[in-house]
């Protein structure tokens, strides 16, 4: 094996985009847990943001695919599903992405999922606007909300906070 540093296979990792939201890297949506590395291989440790995600062997895929690609031949990607995903592993660079992108970002709520899930207005990720109001609460993902901005009258996803 190659002597590469952890660091180096992070970087590589930060290039993997999430399939579903390609502005954000799994790195910064905090499915990358963890990466170990031995003398002879690399095992890297990733929660989904739902244990059924869809994207789930797509992104097990490009892990594997992207370290192999520095040159290491034994590696491990290895799903935990505890604890759960949250939403506050996403970073802020990554809340910023998602709202660049036109994604309001999930408030952090450090586990108290009741005084923000459902009940907080989201902000509007085009103008910023709190003037909202939520229309559906399943949107085209497990994961997202369907808001309406009654400022600039436009429709709008937010992340569920999990």
């Amino acid at each position: 094996m190659t002597n590469l540093s952890t660091k180096k296979i992070w970087q590589a990792l930060e290039s993997i985009k999430d399939p579903e939201i390609p502005v954000v890297s799994v790195v910064e949506m905090g499915i990358v847990r963890e990466v170990i590395v031995t003398d002879d291989s690399v095992r890297v440790t990733m929660t989904p943001t739902f244990s059924g995600c869809p994207a789930l062997e797509v992104m097990r895929r490009e892990i594997e695919t992207a370290v192999r690609q520095l040159g290491i031949a034994n590696v491990t990607v290895e799903t935990v599903l505890h604890p759960p995903w949250s939403t506050d592993w996403i970073t802020d660079e990554a809340s910023e992405k998602l709202r660049q992108f036109g994604l309001a970002p999930p408030q952090k709520h450090g586990g108290d999922l009741i005084s923000v899930a459902f009940l907080d207005v989201a902000e509007c990720p085009r103008c910023g606007s709190k003037n909202t109001s939520i229309k559906n609460s399943f949107g085209p993902t497990l994961c997202r909300m369907i808001y309406y901005c009654h400022d600039c009258q436009d429709a709008f996803e937010q992340f569920k906070p999990l």
